[in-house]
């Protein structure tokens, strides 16, 4: 008798987990439950079809529904999953018309992924908060991108707001940037790019100020109201921000969906994600999550929440393949990430110095600033790259790299993220085999040079020998 499998979710970890476990076992029957009417969808390529980059929405789709079929899922579209029946193997769902049924299953794969973080604000949530038609969108969803465009295209908008600078935030601004709108990005922290030191923030922040981007760090925008000409007025902490624009974009970060295991007596950790183990596991029997809604496997910090794509498609490939009778783990993340904002490239791969201070290490931090390749031939530029190590040990934390676009910074931040993955040493950096050939590097690659200039500052050539004799 074939396997019956349901998975919850049509994004990353829901299609990664159906194809799987297609697979790994090709007689299991696959039932794919999706909200939307939108299976396996770039939700990351959004701002490249604001920005006209991408023309048609649909080019968005990694895989279209007629691939997605003859895989051999089967696709419960507008579906909504509204229980689960953990004793009776079963799950309970809605459909767009109202119309109820439930879904039997011997494995489940939930991947319900995360909701958008709405900022605490007056004007916004509610039944009188403002919305879509008024100006004001969320962007997670590719309805929330259909409701973007269709006001960019049904209203005139000369000046937009984004609220978030994180990397949805600032790639937002250049997309409504490449629309010719005036455009201001407002965010409570004291630099774009938490996700780096604010030192490198800075370099973006830059980079969009010199493409005509308002950036206003350290401002809480608490409050959104209409006004009698259909603007969006605005106020913020401090009389910052006390101004009307024709759209406001609000990107200020994800929470995992976790209701539908909650109640299901799934456990939470770090995040508020649901906990699971490497396979996949909820605890719950025969129940395996992945993506956005549980927690993710570190392999320098143990467990975190790291919401990230990359992450998503491997842990449903994970859990697919272990709800029809696989074997399979999730060897962890390392949090390697990258960003293009306008001209410049910013990437990172494992811990900022101040994670890995809360983690337990002692870590010490160099920034080098070497070529792109060989200075002699034309157009060589520098990348501006961070090493963190620790200071005892030597082992490689993670590092952060920012380069002008076409510097191969992430291809450099993977070889990094590579070393990470492999608990590698900094000095183990310059043994790494790397391609060269003067228009694209150099004999010791940028990120050898980085580690080497790490090595000088904070191993010496005689602490670094005694600690080689301890090992």
């Amino acid at each position: 008798m074939s396997r019956r499998l349901v998975v919850i979710g049509g994004s990353d970890a829901g299609i990664s987990a159906g194809l799987r476990a297609r697979e790994v076992d090709p007689t299991a029957e696959v039932t794919v439950v999706v909200a939307d009417a939108y299976p396996n969808f770039s939700i990351c390529g959004i701002p490249y079809h604001v920005s006209g980059d991408v023309p048609a929405w649909q080019s968005l789709a990694h895989r279209t529904y007629a691939e997605l079929e003859d895989a051999g899922l089967t696709l419960r579209v507008e579906t909504r999953a509204t229980g689960i029946d953990v004793v009776g193997q079963r799950v309970a769902v809605t459909t767009a018309d109202g119309a109820t049924d439930t879904l039997a299953y011997d494995g489940l794969v939930v991947g319900t992924g995360a909701h958008p973080a709405v900022p605490a604000m007056t004007g916004v949530g509610g039944p009188d908060g403002l919305s879509a038609a008024d100006g004001v969108h969320l962007l997670h969803t590719i309805d929330d991108t259909h409701a973007l465009m269709a006001g960019l295209e049904a209203r005139t908008v000369r000046n937009a707001l984004i609220v978030g600078a994180g990397y949805i935030g600032v790639e937002m601004s250049e997309a409504l940037v490449a629309r010719g709108i005036a455009t201001t990005v407002a965010q409570r922290p004291s630099e774009v790019l938490a996700t780096v030191d604010a030192e490198l923030g800075a370099l973006v922040r830059a980079e969009m100020e010199g493409h005509g981007v308002e950036v206003l760090t350290g401002t809480s925008v608490t409050g959104l109201a209409r006004t009698d000409d259909a603007r969006i007025a605005v106020s913020a902490a401090g009389g910052r921000l006390e101004r009307a624009f024709d759209l406001v974009v609000l990107v200020a970060g994800v929470r995992p969906d976790v209701q539908l295991l909650v109640d299901a007596g799934a456990s939470t950790g770090a995040g508020g994600a649901v906990v699971v183990d490497e396979t996949m596991a909820t605890g719950l029997p025969h129940v395996w999550a992945a993506g956005d809604c549980v927690v993710t496997h570190h392999r320098l910090l143990d467990v975190t929440y790291l919401p990230l794509g990359t992450t998503a498609h491997k842990q449903g490939r994970v859990a697919g393949a272990n709800a029809v009778g696989g074997h399979a783990r999730f060897a962890g993340s390392v949090g390697t990430q990258v960003v293009k904002v306008f001209d410049l490239v910013v990437a990172r791969t494992g811990l900022l110095e101040h994670e890995a201070r809360a983690a337990g290490f002692r870590p010490v931090t160099t920034q080098a600033t070497p070529d792109d390749h060989k200075a002699y031939y034309p157009g060589a530029r520098p990348i501006t790259i961070r090493v963190t190590a620790d200071a005892d040990t030597g082992r490689l934390l993670g590092a952060q790299l920012v380069g002008r676009l076409g510097s191969e910074v992430a291809r450099r931040a993977d070889v990094v993220a590579t070393a990470l993955f492999h608990g590698m040493a900094v000095e183990d950096l310059a043994d790494l085999d790397l391609a060269y050939t003067p228009p694209l590097g150099s004999p010791w690659d940028a990120v050898q040079l980085a580690g080497q200039a790490w090595t000088r500052e904070h191993r010496p050539p005689a602490r670094a020998a005694r600690s080689a004799a301890l090992a």
